[in-house]
């Protein structure tokens, strides 16, 4: 007999009018009433952990999340972890570092509409997060719309319809048709060995998206207040050095002892600092590259990895080194749903 349990944190699905809108109001034992009774095989244990609209998540949040999953992990054959949409891509990303030599598998759901509400993609979801927990997988996985994404790829591209979640730069995992679910590649192998709960987080990252016009300024801030910096870039890697010449200040903070990770604005495909002009010039010897990594699992990546050390040198070898469930350098090809 299967042994799931079903962890909630509030977000749209667990939520109710108020009088300023929605918000998380119903708890664990309220969502599980409006799903149907599941078969002999399968024993289904909830609890409530937070009950927060995830505009609201927090690292520290993050944190009991993977200390719960810790706790009750001999006790349970999988996990469900219900939770609001607008950051859940963060929050499975932080928790394939947090949680290392996972053999189980933790799942991240979530809806579009409340669970209450007639017209929800909530028990569809639920249920299908469900199936996926009762298999014999490893790591950390998005299940939404029918789909199966591995929980440091799932990027929200919509903010109010069903098929919300995509998987960047890595294929599917899965597809769920009815109670079917069907791997589009190989079945991910199952991890062996102890548990580890790394909860080496340093939350003083700034997140950085260049336009044009964007001064220098802005980094003598971040320098002051911050030990590392995510900057989205344009294309490939281009940083403007013409005009408004960010390469000077970007190489101060380097000096400075503080971790500079360059993405891009693109959704898909990474960077490649080597291709122009604009992106070879900082391309640097500290400099981070984020490759094809999406920020949803940048940020909270470079909060581990400043977790661990102040030293340049081994913050970019973690975050350019590839841990479970962390699908860096993968083929740019993925499977369209």
């Amino acid at each position: 007999m299967k042994r799931i349990l079903l962890i909630t944190t509030g977000g749209t699905i667990a939520s109710v009018e108020g009088k300023n809108g929605l918000t998380p109001g119903i708890s664990d034992k309220d969502i599980l009433g409006y799903l149907p009774e599941f078969k002999e095989e399968l024993l289904l244990h909830s609890m409530v952990l937070m009950n927060v609209d995830s505009t609201n998540m927090q690292p520290e949040y993050w944190l009991e999340i993977a200390q719960t999953i810790y706790n009750k992990y001999d006790q349970y054959d999988g996990f469900v972890i219900t939770h609001g949409t607008d950051t859940l891509g963060y929050t499975s990303a932080a928790l394939s570092y947090i949680l290392q030599n996972l053999a189980k598998p933790v799942i991240v759901t979530g809806s579009m509409v409340p669970i209450s509400y007639w017209e929800t993609d909530a028990r569809k979801n639920m249920m299908n997060a469900i199936r996926v927990a009762c298999e014999s997988i490893s790591g950390v996985y998005v299940v939404f719309d029918g789909k199966v994404i591995s929980g440091t790829r799932a990027v929200k591209v919509k903010s109010k319809s069903n098929n919300a979640f995509r998987s960047i730069n890595c294929p599917y995992i899965a597809r769920i048709d009815g109670s079917e679910i069907n791997y589009l590649g190989n079945t991910p192998v199952k991890q062996k060995g102890t548990l580890k709960l790394d909860t080496s987080i340093c939350s003083n990252v700034f997140l950085l998206k260049l336009y044009p016009g964007i001064t220098p300024d802005i980094f003598d801030y971040i320098k002051q207040s911050y030990r590392g910096v995510v900057i989205e870039s344009y294309g490939n890697g281009g940083i403007p050095f013409e005009k408004r010449n960010l390469l000077p200040k970007i190489n101060e903070l380097i000096e400075a002892g503080i971790a500079v990770v360059i993405t891009t604005q693109c959704l898909e495909e990474g960077t490649d600092l080597q291709k122009y002009e604009v992106g070879r010039k900082i391309s640097k010897k500290l400099i981070i590259s984020s490759r094809d990594m999406n920020t949803e699992a940048i940020v909270p990546k470079l909060m581990w990895a400043l977790g661990k050390t102040s030293n340049l040198d081994q913050v970019k070898k973690i975050m350019e080194t590839p841990v479970a469930n962390d699908l860096q350098n993968q083929e740019n090809t993925w499977a369209v749903l």
